[in-house]
């Protein structure tokens, strides 16, 4: 709807349509032309189709609305690539103070990376807003004004299918296998991600160098633009590269690197809205975008420590009678979850959904800290089946899992919901999921 309203307000005749009843409705209730766009006819006077980044326009099948577009030639885009446009025709920068827009994007850490960034902007007194795959549509915040930072989040689908995508700042925080069915496979996932660092107009880059994906896009990015166009960043000190700026994380302490020279490592520990070693990544990652953009650590470091964290990532729910409840209904995928597995001790652990691809037989190696195991969602059975060693419960749904979980907690325990898995069996999506851990812990201890 965000870009419907934009393209109408820029005079443009829209058209829209949508799978979902209640949708249209409101579509048509604020004023839309609606039209079923799947026979060819309807797509002769269609100059463009913005399409929403839930609707698949290539794998596992596109969409016939998508398809039917394709085969009368009509250009696809989507509201990133709109935006670029607009600020390209409009003057991106401005006259004194110029405005820079930072793009992050990556398979974890994006959200809390980009909340990170735009929290240590505002809390320094630098103009920030926040957008992208984060919060309100690009298309509602408007074209950055003087000297404002805009921190824009993007998924592999909006990366992907965008027609132009020039931010001054790109970020690529790692990779691992996620979405793999909307992309024909990881090389078609990684090109999606890819996608955001080919544009000349990119200033500066800061990836991230744990995953070869990450350490290949580095090494084509300096060749492209050179060692000083790049910032390297990394979950261990592996990243010590004496041609380039480098920032890494080791044993909870932030390490600065500059032409082989270590500056004084930072202790990131008292960070009490970061918890786990994924989370010191993303401050890392933070850090190292405030240096490009002329804030020095120590200044950014401290600004983190009023930073709470985000719903449904690593977010404390409650603790009573020395157990603790963590909300991390955002691990949808192995990769984050084994991130959730690793930041605590003691855990009754509540996963579980629909199943992606690759299975988890990965984080075999991650469950010692696990105490017991309780399943939920469709995949159930499935997951029993592949996590070996761990007493588990096949609990199917929110509420039989906490109440079990609460029944067998001892002082010291954590509860941790990190699915490892989609939401779409049960709820409408992970936040969905996570309110209702929320509000199940919350009627069980109150």
């Amino acid at each position: 709807m965000t870009s419907a309203m934009a393209l109408q307000a820029s005079d443009a005749k829209v058209v829209v349509w949508d799978d979902d009843l209640e949708a249209r409705e409101r579509a048509a209730d604020a004023g839309f032309i609606l039209r079923e766009l799947v026979s060819k006819t309807s797509f002769k006077e269609v100059d463009k189709l913005i399409v929403s980044p839930g609707v698949p326009y290539l794998y596992p099948e596109p969409h016939p609305v998508v398809a039917t577009a394709s085969e009368m030639g009509v250009p696809l885009d989507n509201d990133i690539g709109l935006f670029f446009q607009a600020v390209s025709s409009e003057g991106f920068h401005g006259d004194r103070n110029p405005s820079t827009c930072v793009a992050i994007t990556g398979s974890n850490g994006k959200s809390t990376t980009a909340a990170l960034l735009h929290h240590v902007l505002k809390k320094i007194g630098r103009r920030s807003q926040i957008t992208g795959n984060f919060g309100n549509g690009v298309l509602a915040s408007g074209i950055p004004g003087d000297g404002e930072v805009m921190v824009l989040e993007l998924s592999s689908y909006q990366a992907e299918l965008a027609s132009k995508l020039s931010p001054d700042i790109a970020v690529m925080l790692n990779l691992s296998p996620d979405h793999l069915d909307r992309h024909g496979g990881l090389g078609g996932y990684f090109a999606a991600k890819r996608r955001l660092f080919a544009s000349e107009a990119i200033e500066k880059a800061v990836i991230g160098v744990d995953d070869p994906e990450g350490r290949f896009l580095a090494s084509e990015f300096a060749g492209r633009r050179g060692t000083n166009s790049i910032v390297r960043i990394s979950s261990s000190a592996t990243c010590e590269n004496p041609k380039s700026l480098t920032f890494y994380t080791k044993k909870g302490r932030l390490y600065e690197t500059c032409r082989g020279t270590i500056h004084a490592p930072v202790d990131l520990r008292s960070l009490c809205g970061l918890p786990g070693n994924h989370n010191l990544f993303n401050a890392c990652a933070v850090a190292a975008v405030c240096r490009i953009l002329g804030i020095e650590t120590s200044q950014a470091i401290e600004a983190m420590s009023t930073f709470h964290g985000l719903s449904h990532r690593m977010q404390r729910i409650a603790e009573t009678r020395g157990v603790t409840f963590i909300n991390d209904s955002k691990a949808t995928n192995v990769a984050s979850a084994s991130r959730s597995l690793q930041a605590f001790r003691s855990i009754r652990w509540i996963a579980g959904g629909r199943a992606k691809e690759g299975g988890l037989s990965s984080l075999n190696d991650m469950v010692f800290n696990v105490s017991k195991a309780y399943y939920i969602g469709e995949s159930a059975d499935e997951f029993a089946a592949q996590i070996n060693g761990v007493p588990f419960e096949i609990c199917g749904n929110m509420a039989t899992a906490v109440a079990a979980a609460v029944r067998d907690s001892r002082e010291g325990d954590t509860v941790l919901l990190a699915p490892a898995a989609a939401s779409f069996d049960q709820y409408s999506d992970f936040a969905a999921r996570g309110n209702e851990f929320a509000a199940e812990v919350r009627r069980h201890i109150d």
